[in-house]
C-alpha cells in the first residue's frame, strides 16, 4: 500500500509493519508509541481503521508537537499529568478527524479540505483564492467542485458558519450588533444586516428582541 500526505496509521500492540521509503523521497512523518489503561480503553470503544485519510490540521499538529516538547523535558521537570490529558486530546481529536472524514466520504478529499479551512477560517475575512490554493486546485474548479459536493458555494458555507456564531454571541452575549458583525467575519454591519435578514428573514436587531 502506498501512503500519502495525510494517512494516519493506527497499530494495536502485537501487530507488525514496515515502512518503506524510495531511495531520493523526501519522507517525514509524527509517530507515537502509548499504553496504558485509558488507551486501552479508548482503542476498544470503537473500531480503529489500520491506515485513513485524514485531513493535515495544524491543531492536531500543535498538540504532536507539544507531546513531543514535554517528553524531551528531562525526567524531573517533564509534567506527568500535562501529558497524559494532552495524549487524550490527541487520540480523541484524531478519533473526531476520522469520523469527520467517515461522515464526508461522498465529498472528494479536495472538497473536505475546503470544508475544514473554511470552518476554521470563517470568522475572519478569507478570500476564495486561499481556500482554492489550500485545496491545491484552480479558483474555477474549487467553485465547481465546492458547489457541486456541498449544494452552497464557498460563500454560502462561509456565511452559514458565521451566522451560527453570530446567533450565539446574540443570545449569550450583551455586545452590540456592530460587535457582533465584525468579530464573525462580516466586513461591515450593514453586510451582516443583509446575510442575516436574506437568510432568516427578519433584521440582526429584531431577531435579538424577540429572543
Amino acid at each position: 500500500m502506498e501512503l500519502g500526505i495525510g494517512d494516519l496509521l493506527l497499530i494495536k500492540p502485537g501487530d507488525h509493519y514496515e515502512l518503506l521509503v524510495k531511495e531520493g523521497q523526501s519522507s517525514g512523518d509524527y509517530h507515537l508509541v502509548c499504553d496504558g489503561a485509558w488507551i486501552g480503553e479508548w482503542w476498544n470503544r470503537s473500531e480503529k481503521p489500520a491506515v485513513h485519510r485524514i485531513d493535515l490540521d495544524e491543531k492536531l499538529i500543535s498538540l504532536w508537537r507539544h507531546i513531543m516538547i514535554e517528553k524531551r523535558r528531562p525526567a524531573s521537570s517533564e509534567n506527568v499529568e500535562l501529558t497524559g490529558y494532552l495524549l487524550k486530546a490527541l487520540c480523541l481529536s484524531l478519533e473526531r478527524a476520522v469520523s469527520e472524514t467517515v461522515a464526508a466520504f461522498h465529498h472528494p478529499y479536495p472538497v473536505t479540505r475546503m470544508l475544514r479551512y473554511i470552518e476554521e477560517h470563517a470568522t475572519v475575512a478569507f478570500k476564495v483564492e486561499e481556500v482554492a490554493q489550500h485545496a491545491g486546485l484552480s479558483v474555477s474548479r474549487s467553485v465547481h467542485l465546492f458547489k457541486s459536493s456541498v449544494g452552497k458555494t464557498i460563500m454560502e458555507y462561509a456565511h452559514q458558519i458565521r451566522l451560527s456564531v453570530a446567533l450565539e454571541r446574540m443570545k449569550y452575549t450583551n455586545m452590540n450588533l456592530e460587535q457582533i458583525a465584525e468579530e464573525c467575519g462580516f466586513s461591515t454591519y450593514p453586510y451582516f444586516h443583509r446575510v442575516f435578514k436574506k437568510n432568516f428573514g427578519v433584521a440582526p436587531g429584531a431577531y435579538r428582541r424577540l429572543e
